[in-house]
């Protein structure tokens, strides 16, 4: 594939946004395709007469690879291109799911599902920072960004319950595994007619950081990155136990009404996105992702105590507020970070978000196998809250430098 020598044109308004379309499309599929396998190993059990512990393990080498292939692909993003590695994360992807729906057995399905983790792995270190380097306005579009990563996580088990039900499992990988397929080809050729190109400026170039700020961002973002990281996953995994123990008799006895009410939550996560990415547009960075985590702090101690609805209210709000500090904590990285180490950035924070994930499995465990309840896991969480606010107090003065540094561009939506 080729792309631009260090001398050629900057890359056109229609590559612009082709890049940016293409990094939002290849959001949701990413969350679809990588979550394929959780609702389609329901049919293997009947078909393979295997058991769900055996058939679930198979995932564990594809659930690795997208941790541990994401701060490779940003390095690689960066020192080659960041379009030809979308590419080949649709391709990747899409060739993995395609395997996966051929494979005659366990240990091929595995490998075919080690390939899909591992193209899948490109996505959030490359895909956000090539997206950040054609927005022209990156808050709105990291919060169109995240709708389109919540619209993927919440139909995932739709997608693959539906194509499982209506055809087969294997269509039900094939199927997406070949829009994946020809999305990559599309963006592969587009590039080759230089249609789409790498662009090693952002279309809104932004203020250059001091050194001594780039050094302070980074010891203050890695520590409240991982406070928020660790704030999330366990949210997460303990949610659907949390509504069961306190909401048991108003949602029946079922797992469905459970169910419906965490997804619920967590869509109600996506327009919030979209309100913070406007709100890191047009005010200060630092302000609006410290007053998301000051937010948190009171929510998480609220939810430690309440039970029935204004438990339900206040675990929404604490979702919506952890969601709308995505984009500000995502413009941060990017505002001190050099543009030549964007990509291998992104994917640092992705190896924390992934790290985070099974200390908050061992947190979750720990306490209640304490307490036997949720009440000190969320006076946990809402210290770690306070910690985070505390910390973000020290990142520098965005909103000071962006003004003395007024772009005198007319913008553009």
């Amino acid at each position: 594939m080729s792309h631009p020598s260090a001398g050629a044109a900057l890359p056109s308004p229609v590559s612009a946004r082709l890049s940016v379309g293409f990094a939002w499309v290849g959001h949701s599929l990413m969350h679809i395709v990588s979550a394929l396998f959780l609702t389609i190993v329901l049919a293997l059990e009947t078909e393979w007469k295997l058991s769900y512990d055996e058939l679930i393990r198979l995932w564990t080498l594809g659930a690795f690879m997208i941790g541990l292939g994401a701060p490779l692909a940003g390095w690689l993003g960066d020192r080659w291109s960041s379009a030809g590695m979308i590419a080949v994360f649709y391709l990747m992807t899409g060739g993995g799911a395609v395997l996966a729906g051929l494979s005659d057995g366990p240990e091929m399905l595995m490998w075919s599902l080690a390939l899909l983790g591992l193209g899948a792995s490109i996505y959030h270190p490359v895909g956000m920072a090539w997206m950040m380097a054609n927005a022209e306005n990156r808050g709105k579009a990291m919060g169109w960004l995240g709708l389109f990563g919540t619209f993927g996580v919440a139909t995932a088990a739709v997608v693959a319950g539906s194509l499982t039900q209506w055809l087969n499992w294997r269509m039900a990988f094939i199927i997406p595994g070949v829009l994946c397929l020809v999305l990559g080809i599309a963006l592969a050729l587009l590039m080759m007619t230089g249609i789409v190109q790498d662009r090693h400026a952002d279309v809104k170039p932004q203020p250059k950081p001091s050194r001594g700020d780039v050094v302070r961002a980074f010891f203050v973002l890695s520590l409240t990155m991982v406070c928020a990281g660790l704030i999330f996953n366990a949210m997460q995994i303990v949610l659907p136990k949390l509504f069961e123990a306190r909401l048991g008799g108003w949602l029946g006895s079922g797992t469905l009404g459970v169910g419906g009410l965490v997804t619920a939550v967590y869509l109600i996560s996506a327009l919030p996105q979209m309100i913070g990415g406007v709100l890191a547009d047009r005010h200060s960075l630092k302000r609006v992702y410290m007053l998301c985590l000051l937010a948190q702090i009171p929510l998480m101690a609220a939810v430690a105590v309440l039970a029935e609805l204004p438990l339900v209210a206040a675990a929404a709000f604490v979702v919506i507020a952890s969601q709308t500090q995505i984009p500000a904590e995502n413009m941060l990285l990017a505002r001190y970070t050099p543009d030549k180490h964007r990509g291998l950035a992104f994917g640092a924070k992705y190896i924390l978000s992934f790290g985070a994930g099974p200390l908050a499995v061992q947190l979750v465990a720990w306490i209640y196998e304490r307490t036997g309840e949720f009440t000190m896991l969320y006076l946990t969480l809402s210290a770690l809250a306070a910690l985070a606010f505390a910390a973000a107090l020290l990142l520098p003065d965005d909103r000071r430098k962006a003004e003395m540094v007024a772009e005198p561009l007319p913008a553009a939506e």
